[in-house]
Order: C-alpha cells, then structure tokens, then sequence
C-alpha cells in the first residue's frame, strides 16, 4: 500500500492532519496528507496491540482498552459481522498519548483468530486522553513501533490483531485534559480555545470535514492505482523515441570571412549542439544543484517528490512539478509531452525510466543542457553561452555557469513572477544564483578537495544587455547581411548540400527551404566586416553621414566590391534586410520570373571595347561620331548633348570611351556583330541580361545561351552602348575580371560549410569554395588595353583615390523613360588590382527623376562617383593595401580597322587657345556623350509605326546626357597627379 509521508518521518509513516485545538477536528488514515517537517520532544502516542490485554470485546459490546502510559482512557465498541464468533477479546494495544492536538483517528483494525475472539471487522471507539500536563493532541495508532512525530499530528497504520485476514476500523475519540477545552485550565486557561466534546455544530462540521477528506483520499487512491497501471502496461508496450531519433532544430552560425565574427544567425531555434566534453563539469553540477540534487542518485523519477507535489495539488497548495533533469528533458524533447495533465506526467515518467535505462548520467546531462531553454531566444547551454556572455560553454566560469542555471527554473517574465533574466530582474536572479551556489557547496561540487572554489556574490557575472551583439534566430535577417544569406543559401543548393524534392531528401541533404533553419551549420563566407562596413556605411540611407542620409527619399544605392584574385564578394550592400528587394542581385517574383537588373548604360561599354579589340580594332581605330539615324530604323542615334562632337567622324576608341560617346559604339556594335559584346560581358562575368521591350522584362541567362540565339535579336546594336539591365553583382564581377587581366572567378559568398558530428562533437567540413584557379576568359592584352583607357577616367570625372593610387573606372547613366529628358539609372564602375566595385543608384521603389536635394540631375559622375570614390579609399585605407600600378598597355588591333574618316588637321599655330592632345579640357569643357535611351519610343519596338520584330532598339535620344562620361558642368577637374 502506498502511504504519502513526510519525507522526514521515519519509514515514511502517514501523517494525520486535524484542526489545532478543535476537539471536533476529524484524521482519516490511509489517505492523503501533506508532508511536515520537524518532530516535537514527548509528542508521541504510541498504541500498541496487546493481545488478551487491558479489555474485553463481546459481540455488541465493548472493549475498554487503557493506555499504556499517560492519563486516559479507550475503549472499543466492536460490532459484530455476520457469522462471527460469539465471543472474543479484540487488542487494539496502549497509546502513549504525549503532547497532541484532540482530533479522531480512524483506526483499521484486524480482529483475532484464537477461539471465542470476534472474526468479523467491526470499529473501535477509542477515546484517548493526552497527558497531564500537556495539551490536549492526537493519538499515534500502529501495529510497530512508532518513531518521533510531529507536533499535534498522528501516525496511524494498520493494526494486525493475531493472524487472520481481516481488518476492523477502530475510531479514536481524545479528550482534551482536565481543565476543559484548549488545555489545563479551560477556557481561560494556556493554549487556544475550542468547543467542549459536547459541542452539536463542532461534530456536525467535523463529520463534514471527514467525508471531504475520505472522498480526496478514495480518489487518489483510485488515481494512484490506475496511474500504476497505466505506467505497468505504457511502459512495457510503448515503442519510445530514444534521442536518437530525434535531433532538435539547430540554428545556422553564419561568420565573416575571418571565421570568428558571427554575421548572421538562423533558424526555428536558437541552438547549437554540444557533447558532454565541451560542457565544463562546473557548469552540469550547478545545473543539478539548481534543478535536482539527487540528479546522480535517483532512476530518472523523483517518487517522492511526485507524491509530495500531487497532495499539495490536489489539497489545494501552491502547484509543484517535482520534475527531475530526465523528466524535464522528456517534457522539452518529445512534442506530445507539451500539456500539463496527469496523463503527460504519466508518459513522462514513463520515458524518463527508460531514458534512465538507455542513457548514463553524463549522456541524459548532455541531451538536456542541449534541448532546454535559457531565455532570449537560447535553446541549450552552447547558445545561452553565445548570448548571455559571447563566449563558447566551454569556457564559462563557475560564477557564469550557475548564473545561466538559475535561469532555467524561469528564465523570461511571466504574469506571477519577473523570472531570473539579470537585466530584468537582478534582485530575484542574485538570490536564485546564490541557491545554486550553495547548493553546490552542500553537495560537494565547490569548496571540496579537487574542486572549485565558490564565488562569493561580490563575484556575480553580470551578462551582456539583451540584444547587444546577440545572435537569436533571426540575427542578421534585418540587416544588410540577409540578403548574404539568401545567397549562401543559393550556393549550399548548387553545391549539392540540399536539395529542393522531397523525394531526394536524405539525412545528408536536407530541403534547402529548411537546411539552414534546422541543419545547424556553421558557414563562413567571404564578407570582410570591415570593407562591409564601409560600404555600408557611405550607401546606407539610415546611416548617419552617409552619402545618402540627406538625399531625397526616393533614393537608393547599391554596391558590391570583389576580391579579382579569387572572386569572394568582400561588401555587399542591396538593401537594409533579406525580405525585401534586393537593389543589388537577383529577385524573384510571384510568377517565379527573376528581376532586378538596371540598365548600365556607358559603364556597360568596358565589354563592347574588350570585344572590339579582341575582333582586331585598335584603341586608335577612328570611328564616325555624328548622329544619324541606322538603315531601316526611325529613331536617331546620338551622343549625349551633342550631335556632332568635336572629334566628328573621326573619334578614336580611346576618345570614345573617355567623353563616353555612344555612336562610335553603335558603329562598332553593328561592325563585329552585337553577339560579340554579349559574349563578352558573358566571359567577364555578367551571367543575366534582360529585354526591355516586355512588361515584364525578360531576363536570359548569359550562362546558357548561345550570345548568337540572342543578339541582334532581342538584344540589339545598343547593346554596346548599356540599354539592357544588368545586376551589379554580376557587374562587379565583370569589373573583377578586367581587374584580375582576364581571369575570371565566379563571384561567391561561400567559403566553406561546416557540420558537427553527432558522435564526437567535432566540426566536419562538407564543402568549401574549391581550388579558385579561375579561368583565363579575356586576352591579357586586350584587357591591358582596355585599363590603360580606363585608368585616365578618375581624373575625367573628378574622382580620384587617394595619395595618387591608380585605379580605372567608367560611369554610366540611363534616362528615366524615353520621353522625358530626367535619369532612372545611374553607376560608377571601377577597380585597383586588389579589389573591383560596382555602384548603382536608382529609385527605391517608383520610377521617378534622380535628383540631389539641390535639384541637379543625377548622373554617372556625381553621386555614384562619390559614393565609388569614398567607399574605395576606406576600403584601401582598413586594409592597408600597397599601391600597385598596372600592366602597360599593349596596343593591341589594327589602328586603320575604324569605319571613320582620317585625322583631323594639326593643331592651330602658337598663340592661339590649345586642347589637351585628346580634347578633353579644351575650351568650353567635354562636348561629348554619354548614354541616351531607353524605353519604347516611337519607330522602336513597341511604338508607334516602329517594327514589330524585336531587333530594333529603343531610341538612344540625341542630347541626353547619360552621365556616362565627360566633365559636369558644375565639377572642376583638379589636377591629375597620376
């Protein structure tokens, strides 16, 4: 029979209660009780059976039974059953009666076998007297001999009379001493009052009290015994998940490129799984101390504390859990085990024996400080080191670990308590520290030969300010860093990490919709925080001092800057999180068509001058470069401003490139075939293009098309002048290559993919970024001579580096619509041998004229040019880069390739006004171009009266200033130190 004691008393004896100081008050034995501390000197009643001693019974009558010490009386009135023997003596034994609170005890009583003695159980009314002298208190019943009880209670068990089955309940009356009510001297007298024995309403709310108390104890004793068989037959036909077979979600760790600056962090929980080695024994032990001393001791279930918490439940008292480590890790492991009923405590139990059988102590340790939840988004101990101090488990100190135990009885605020998080509740969260460390002295895990020290509270660690450097599960999602992650999680797709059908989902490849939310991996990319920083720092509307902080609102930037040596994007900057647009790569929209790209305008005649040099021209070819109006078109092709530039028709590449005129790249364009220029933004880097002539625009992926299916249909001789949009990472990719003499290097964020193994803990890496041996894809020569044009363009638009470092660069600008004279795009393309950068800037959202708050238009040579110049200086500035020229230019082609006319006549005599030998600073500043077009406008595809075949191009309107080139009007050139 289960009994549910005090776990202080000896042998687990019931304890009684009753009403002090109320001779009404009424005890049940054998039900439940809630458990006492403590025991008080001479409180004992001891009764024990004697038999044929101190009384009689006979059937109908009674049997006068005195005490065995003390003053009093008992005397048993047997009923007898039917069938039973005529006469017998029934010895229900003495009572001690010591310093008790008067109250009934009913008694159960088992009769005699011996001849004459009654068989059948009856109930014995046994009035007991306390002794002299001491108020009046409750009888201790039993069939052994009784321990020390406390106070006022008793200890009542089941008296065994002879040998023969059966039991009698005998009902103890006790009288208070003389003197009345309350004790020596009556009412008057020391001790509480109470109502007299003969008190009508006293019995009457006392016979009410005693059915309450039978029926709680029936039912719980129905509810033990049903539990028990629930527990007898779950357990042994329960197929249990061991947690083996179940891995918790684990959060991806995304780190810079110095793999220790944590960059990003998510997932569907904030957890990193650690094994029972990377978890210092300090940090197990005030675990324990804080949740379950007897960790180490018990089979995975606290008995008593079950029982202790179920009457204290079930009386009414505070709710208790008296779960045990096993038993928590059981409730937070397994999903069905998540409500709080009687049922799940039973599952619970269940699980944490068989836990117990599976697992040895160190291992259930492990799996619980790996599931369990310590607040501000930390799931197990690895995390809730990260968060709470910026530090692994392994390196937590005592004081640090006991700080994060405490945290688990509670660890966030809830509506009857504050919890024990430092920064919000220091006063409770100091205390319950110091419960931990105390227990952990008591148990001998601190101040003990071998062991640590304990810290004093002078010692107390306090964490760092929530969400100060955290890492939570959506760490890094709203910052620029969220569209880093979205591309990670492209590349871990084409590296074959995960993959995207269930039907190929392995425990090695997960769906890529949910490997970095639940995999748990650890990813280094190639982002260096410092050069992010300052990208971010100069493009970042929202940041103070940057380049757009006090522009108007409809203003956005974009940049990327790349490593040429190897292809890793250093900065990217597309946007302010990972939701949504971004400004700088590829989107996808709800028809599942990419977009994002911006027409690059004359940025974009880098590739058409590669491609003209690797067809033969030379940089001194001589092209025509007065506007006209190309065979079986109506729109007119024309510079920038001017239709007749001062080079006529007779503009070397060189001169070209530097005013940034667009008809002798429309020449040339049509001259070596549009697919070569798509070819060769191909080979640099540009992996998509799309049409313009579609709503919505259509992309092509230059990866895998042949540039002959595409050009001069859809994409059309403007090409070689930047009508069709581009992204900027692939742009910055192409600029990447010229910056590496040819050698291309897919732009990538993955540097490697890390995995922890299961079994040993360690890290495992499962894929990296390869050899990077790049790809020779665009002749040196060609590419030397494109840099030695390209390197004279700073000083063309008044954006130098600093301390003279050489770099080359190219602006570009595109209209807004083909109708209106206002910019929608403009760039600022460039590099140095130790990175490439491409800067766009265009409208957040709506189309609408770039305009600086001043009203001046925006182009290609102010506000990209002095974001591109900013952002390069302190990217050379923090890394600390040596200056580096570049190779000398080859003078590859032929110079008499051009379609133009022959050299203009030898400067004017002495004495008169003189230009540079390029006439880029003669009187009257840069009359040349830049890019003009876009849109549908009319003779173009989709106007009016234009074809409908999609080999015409947009108009390239004459004087439209693509910002492309040229000196601003309101820009000064300073002298160039190059």
């Amino acid at each position: 029979m289960n009994s549910y004691g005090d776990s202080s008393s000896p042998r687990g004896r019931a304890q009684i209660p009753g009403q002090h100081g109320d001779p009404g008050g009424d005890a049940s034995g054998g039900g439940w009780s809630a458990a006492q501390e403590g025991t008080a000197p001479a409180g004992r009643a001891s009764v024990a059976p004697r038999a044929g001693t101190g009384g009689r019974a006979s059937v109908g009558g009674s049997a006068a039974v005195p005490p065995r010490g003390g003053s009093g009386s008992a005397s048993a009135a047997v009923p007898p059953r039917a069938g039973s023997a005529p006469v017998g003596s029934a010895s229900v034994g003495s009572a001690s009666v010591g310093r008790a609170v008067p109250g009934r005890a009913s008694v159960p009583v088992s009769p005699a076998p011996a001849a004459g003695r009654a068989a059948g159980a009856g109930r014995a009314s046994v009035p007991v007297s306390p002794a002299a002298g001491g108020p009046a208190g409750r009888a201790s019943v039993g069939s052994a001999a009784v321990g020390a009880a406390p106070a006022g209670r008793a200890s009542v068990g089941s008296a065994a009379v002879g040998g023969v089955s059966g039991r009698a309940s005998a009902r103890a009356s006790v009288s208070p001493a003389a003197g009345g009510p309350g004790g020596p001297g009556g009412p008057t007298g020391p001790g509480r009052r109470g109502r007299g024995a003969g008190d009508p309403a006293g019995a009457a709310r006392a016979k009410k009290r005693k059915r309450v108390n039978m029926l709680i104890a029936a039912f719980a004793v129905f509810i033990m015994l049903a539990g028990l068989g629930v527990v007898g037959f779950t357990y042994y036909s329960t197929n249990v998940v061991l947690p083996e077979d179940t891995t918790p979600p684990q959060a991806t760790t995304l780190y810079a490129a110095d793999n220790k600056t944590i960059i990003a962090k998510v997932g569907t929980q904030n957890r990193t799984l650690v094994t029972i080695e990377q978890i210092p024994k300090h940090v197990q032990d005030a675990v324990a101390a804080a949740e379950d001393r007897n960790f180490y001791e018990h089979s995975g279930v606290d008995y008593k504390g079950i029982v202790r918490a179920a009457w204290n439940n079930v009386s009414g008292g505070s709710k208790q859990g008296a779960s045990t480590i096993t038993q928590q890790y059981a409730r937070n492991a397994f999903d069905n085990l998540k409500d709080d009923t009687y049922a799940r405590k039973v599952k619970e139990a269940i699980l944490a024996s068989k836990l117990n059988d599976e697992y040895t102590k160190p291992q259930i340790m492990q799996h619980y400080l790996n599931i369990i939840y310590f607040g501000r988004g930390a799931h197990g101990i690895e995390a809730a080191a990260q968060t709470y101090y910026g530090k692994p488990a392994n390196k937590l100190s005592v004081a640090e670990g006991a700080v994060l135990a405490a945290l688990i009885k509670q660890p966030e605020a809830g509506a009857g308590h504050k919890g024990y998080d430092p920064a919000v509740n220091l006063t409770d969260a100091k205390s319950r520290w110091e419960y931990v460390i105390s227990g952990m002295v008591a148990e001998g895990w601190l101040n003990a030969p071998g062991k640590p020290p304990a810290p004093t509270l002078a010692d107390y660690p306090m964490p760092k300010k929530p969400n100060q450097g955290g890492a939570g599960i959506d760490y890094g999602v709203n910052t620029p860093y969220g569209n880093v992650i979205n591309y990670v999680k492209q590349e871990m797709r084409d590296k074959g990490i995960c993959v995207d059908k269930e039907d190929q989902v392995t425990d090695a490849k997960p769906l890529c919709s949910q490997a970095l939310m639940s995999g748990g991996y650890k990813i280094r990319t190639t982002i260096d925080t410092k050069i992010q920083k300052a990208a971010v720092e100069t493009a970042q509307r929202k940041t103070k001092g940057s380049e757009l902080s006090d522009q108007p609102k409809n203003l956005m930037a974009a940049v990327v800057a790349i490593d040429p040596k190897n292809g890793r994007v250093l900065a990217y900057y597309g946007g302010d999180n990972g939701t949504g647009t971004d400004y700088a790569g590829k989107n996808i929209d709800s028809s599942g068509n990419p977009y994002g790209g911006h027409p690059p305008g004359s940025s974009f005649k880098i590739y058409t001058l590669a491609a003209a040099l690797k067809e033969g021209k030379a940089l001194e070819s001589r092209w025509k470069g007065r506007a006209f109006t190309p065979k079986d078109t109506k729109f007119k092709v024309s510079n920038a401003g001017v239709d007749n530039p001062e080079c006529g028709n007779s503009c070397t590449l060189t001169v070209s490139t530097l005013k940034s005129l667009n008809v002798p790249f429309y020449h040339v364009t049509e001259a070596i075939g549009p697919d070569k220029v798509v070819d060769m933004a191909a080979k640099a880097g540009v992996s998509m293009m799309w049409r313009s002539d579609t709503n919505p625009p259509k992309g092509y992926d230059l990866t895998k098309t042949d540039p002959k299916d595409i050009a001069p249909s859809p994409f059309f001789h403007v090409v070689g002048y930047g009508q069709y949009p581009i992204t900027v990472l692939d742009h910055a990719n192409g600029v990447a290559t010229f910056a590496n003499q040819g050698r291309y290097h897919k732009a990538h964020f993955l540097y490697s993919v890390e995995k922890r193994d299961e079994v040993t803990g360690k890290w495992k890496k499962i894929a990296d970024e390869g050899a990077l041996k790049g790809e020779q894809r665009i002749d040196k020569d060609v590419v030397a001579d494109v840099t030695s044009v390209l390197e004279r363009y700073p000083a063309q638009v008044n954006h130098r580096l600093d301390d003279g470092r050489k770099a080359a660069s190219k602006t570009g600008t595109w209209e807004l619509k083909s109708d209106s004279d206002d910019n929608g795009d403009a760039w600022m393309i460039g590099y140095t041998p130790q990175i490439a950068t491409a800067v766009w800037v265009g409208n957040v959202k709506d189309r609408k004229p770039l305009k600086l708050k001043d009203g001046t238009k925006i182009s290609g040579g102010n506000l990209p040019g002095t974001i591109w110049e900013r952002f390069m200086d302190e990217a050379h500035k923090v890394k600390d880069w040596e200056k580096k020229d570049f190779p000398p230019a080859a003078n590859v082609g032929d110079p008499n390739t051009g379609n133009g006319e022959a050299p203009p006549p030898p400067p004017p005599p002495s004495g008169q006004p003189t230009c540079d030998p390029l006439g880029l600073f003669c009187p009257g500043g840069n009359n040349g171009g830049g890019n003009n077009g876009g849109g549908n406008p009319p003779g173009g595809p989709g106007g009016p009266g234009g074809p409908t075949a999609p080999t015409v191009p947009t108009d390239p309107r004459p004087g439209r200033d693509g910002g492309g080139g040229g000196l601003l009007p309101s820009l000064t050139p300073r002298p160039d130190n190059d």
